[in-house]
């Protein structure tokens, strides 16, 4: 039995994938007007005063720089964090639409440029 035959199962191939961890932010996203509901599935008040209007999105590897990234967030534009987790590297902050572009430009600038990530383009919906 080859190697390829040990990942079969009832006739189907597994697929086993993993994450490789590196330098690196692979989703930078500027959620602009979300709708009030997108604010209670994400475990934020949505009646909250957080000058409403935009949601940023950031996912970075190593994991524990999301923290990093909160503190440059916040302090570059005023934005508030809606959530951090160091174990997954997801970021979240909340805020007018010119603060979450602001902030997210400012963490994919500076671990681009200070810490040496690879960075992906920042996109807006």
């Amino acid at each position: 039995m080859d190697m390829f035959d040990a990942l079969k199962n009832d006739g189907k191939a597994r697929i086993i994938q993993e994450l490789v961890p590196g330098k690196q932010i692979t989703l930078a996203h500027v959620i602009a007007n979300p709708d009030p509901v997108l604010y209670q599935k994400l475990g934020l008040d949505p009646a909250a005063d957080y000058k409403t209007s935009a949601i940023g999105i950031i996912t970075l590897s190593p994991a524990e720089t999301a923290i990093i990234a909160g503190d440059i967030a916040t302090k570059a534009s005023g934005a508030e964090l809606g959530f951090v987790d160091r174990f997954s590297g997801t970021l979240i902050v909340v805020g007018s639409v010119s603060q979450i572009e602001e902030a997210v430009d400012a963490v994919c600038t500076y671990v681009r440029e200070t810490l040496g990530f690879t960075v992906c383009p920042i996109t807006k919906t």
